[in-house]
């Protein structure tokens, strides 16, 4: 989705002293923020193995028995962070925003500007 959108982007593993206790592994995607010069979250996924299964009591069968399923937990996108992440990252000196191009076709342009 970031490649896409044209959004700079890092993948960070999180070091399990900074996971909440359902969490086995998981996984921010920062986006770069050029105005503060650091990358700031944009979403996360984890995976919590079968801690929310078992809370839910979600099980599949399979030959051996019955067991729990495990769970991933995840946003796609963040809306108002991802709008964030396009408006600074595309933003042009005169002050225009150059549109991702796969949003073209949703917004009939390819820059946002001011009207004068």
């Amino acid at each position: 989705i970031c490649q896409a959108l044209e959004i700079p982007y890092r993948i960070v593993n999180i070091c399990s002293g900074e996971m909440s206790a359902p969490a086995y592994l998981k996984y921010d995607l920062e986006y770069w923020d050029p105005v503060n010069r650091q990358y700031r979250e944009l979403t996360s996924a984890s995976n919590t193995t079968d801690y929310q299964a078992r809370r839910l009591n979600i099980k599949y069968k399979d030959k051996t028995g019955t067991k729990f399923v495990h769970t991933l937990n995840g946003t796609a996108i963040a809306l108002s962070r991802t709008i964030i992440a396009i408006l600074e990252n595309q933003q042009q000196k005169d002050g225009s925003i150059k549109v991702p191009k796969v949003l073209h076709e949703y917004l009939g342009k390819d820059s946002l500007s001011r009207r004068k």
